[in-house]
């Protein structure tokens, strides 16, 4: 590393503004609180916009978006009621490798004296830290300004290295204290070992060669390392197919002629499903295997048959390689110029913009709302689907291009969809966000819509209001799946913006997305009636194959 000269009179709090703008965040996520206050004003005072969220799970879940798209995102919070608050949604941010700094106030050290019982103190004042240790990947306390720069420099390394999210508290006795040494350059990502990189592109190199039918799954760190151009390079030179699973999809756009489709187990379409696990050298990059990802575990991959690259490993069949990027695997892969098999792509089942009439008095049913949705897709718009039917119905959705589909579809937290369209519209404004939720997801976080207002943002916000959790009705029926029916359309109404459309009918349905299309100067809610016991297509093939296994 080398040594760079200490920039005069720098504080810890503006060291730390410098180098997420160095990084490329523009916004952060939070709410105010005194321990974090002088650093907020030093926020305010700085490029950075700040978004005040009406929760901190909220924050966590927009600063999670917003990562997702941009590389990085921040969320900033006050001291364990707000840090503490925020633990939910940065635990699936860890889970699903979405890359968000937690920055967080803390009690000055000089209040620490004699362990008062300050306000927000929860046991011990390193409860916080020892809590979001165990939910991140790198985590720090400056409370030694001689170290506090270099901290700052490992804790975002490690952020940007493994994509997932870390930890930084600042006591607030320190927020504008100065480094009384000169500080050292950040340190790069490390290069993979060339010996074992060598080895490793040999072996899969000699097994898809000999196979007749190999192929690409391609899974969510494609998108979160950006390596997007590099994957569609080694699929089009060497021909072969690509498919996705849940998490992954959109990393490739679903026009691209060797895209195949959603690989989802018992949750796909047959077809699909029986194209990968036909295949005899399935290169999988990037993969998260999750119950989700594998249909409930109905999946069926051979391990035999497998090369699994992601960024913590690399396993060839029983072989592990240590300290191989991804990005050096599939570029070194790309470059050997490899010539394959061909195997012919199984014909899409449907046409990706297929005809969609309303039936006007016909009532509105989940396999009909997302045919619509489908029709009305354009590049210019971010699909984020909650979970539940929501999720899996939005898998069938056609996208026309990549990285436009988020979802929490590994860690499945309700609540994420709305949040997260605070998120994207701050990341990305040129795209207007559709957002899918369940009624019950959208009674935990759906005010984050005040937000949305605040900010002039203008989604297109589509509650299935089948009145409980329906996906759990599947599961074990009781009242506890029962919620209350909120007239949601009427939320507009109380915040004073936005536009509410009540809808029973499909005639209703195609009436108010069209004009919640031409309204894009605020957000637009549609409260979509459905039976409680009605289910997407994706969802109905799951229930078909788990009663066939049972």
């Amino acid at each position: 590393m080398s040594t760079i000269a200490a920039e005069a009179e720098i504080s810890i709090g503006q060291y730390l503004i410098d180098r997420l703008m160095a990084l490329g965040v523009g916004h952060v996520f939070g709410i105010p609180g005194d321990y974090i206050l002088t650093l907020y004003k030093m926020m305010e005072n700085s490029p950075l916009k700040l978004v005040g969220m009406t929760r901190e799970d909220s924050a966590g879940y927009a600063a999670d978006a917003y990562a997702r798209i941009n590389g990085l995102g921040c969320v900033c919070v006050t001291y364990c009621v707000g840090g503490l608050s925020a633990c939910n949604s940065i635990a699936g941010a860890y889970a699903e490798k979405s890359p968000v700094v937690v920055v967080s106030g803390s009690p000055g050290m000089g209040e620490r004296i004699k362990n008062p019982l300050l306000h927000h103190k929860v046991k011990e004042f390193s409860t916080q830290a020892e809590v979001f240790e165990k939910i991140t990947v790198a985590s720090a306390v400056l409370d030694d300004p001689s170290r506090a720069f270099a901290e700052i420099d490992r804790v975002l390394a490690a952020a940007l290295r493994y994509k997932r999210p870390v930890y930084l508290e600042i006591p607030r006795d320190l927020v504008m204290a100065k480094a009384p040494r000169p500080r050292k350059a950040p340190d790069s990502i490390p290069p993979s070992d060339p010996e074992a990189l060598r080895e490793a592109i040999d072996e899969t190199a000699a097994m898809l060669s000999k196979a007749k039918r190999p192929m690409i799954l391609a899974d969510v760190e494609v998108h979160r390392f950006g390596l997007q151009d590099d994957l569609i390079a080694l699929a089009e030179s060497t021909g072969m197919p690509i498919a996705t699973t849940i998490l992954g999809k959109s990393v490739v756009s679903e026009g691209h002629p060797l895209f195949v489709g959603i690989y989802e187990g018992a949750m796909g379409r047959a077809e699909v499903t029986k194209f990968v696990e036909e295949s005899d050298c399935l290169l999988m990059l990037g993969c998260f295997m999750t119950d989700i990802n594998l249909g409930i575990f109905t999946a069926k991959l051979d391990p035999s048959r497998c090369i699994d690259a992601t960024s913590e490993d690399l396993r060839i069949r029983h072989h592990h390689y240590r300290e191989v990027r991804l990005d050096d695997f599939i570029r070194g892969l790309h470059d050997r110029g490899l010539t394959l098999s061909h195997v012919p792509i199984p014909p899409k089942a449907e046409h990706p913009r297929r005809p969609w009439v309303a039936v006007p008095d016909a009532t509105m049913t989940s396999a009909r709302l997302f045919a619509r949705l489908d029709r009305m897709l354009d590049r210019d718009m971010t699909v984020i689907a909650d979970i539940g039917d929501s999720l899996f119905g939005a898998v069938d959705l056609t996208m026309g291009r990549r990285t436009e589909f988020i979802s929490p579809a590994y860690y499945t937290s309700m609540g994420f969809a709305v949040p997260a369209a605070v998120g994207v519209g701050m990341a990305n404004p040129n795209s207007r966000a559709l957002v899918i939720v369940g009624d019950g997801a959208f009674q935990m976080t759906g005010m984050e819509l005040s937000t949305i207002a605040r900010q002039g943002l203008n989604p297109i916000v589509v509650v299935m209001n089948n009145k409980g959790y329906t996906t759990e009705r599947f599961l074990l029926e009781g009242t506890f799946n029962d919620i209350p029916n909120w007239a949601f359309h009427k939320v507009p109404e109380v915040l004073g913006c936005g536009r509410g459309f009540e809808v029973h009918t499909e005639a209703e349905f195609d009436a108010a997305l069209i004009e919640a299309l031409a309204n894009i100067s605020s957000f637009s809610l549609l409260n979509v009636h459905l039976d409680p016991l009605d289910r997407s297509p994706a969802l109905e093939r799951l229930a078909g194959r788990l009663m066939k296994i049972v």
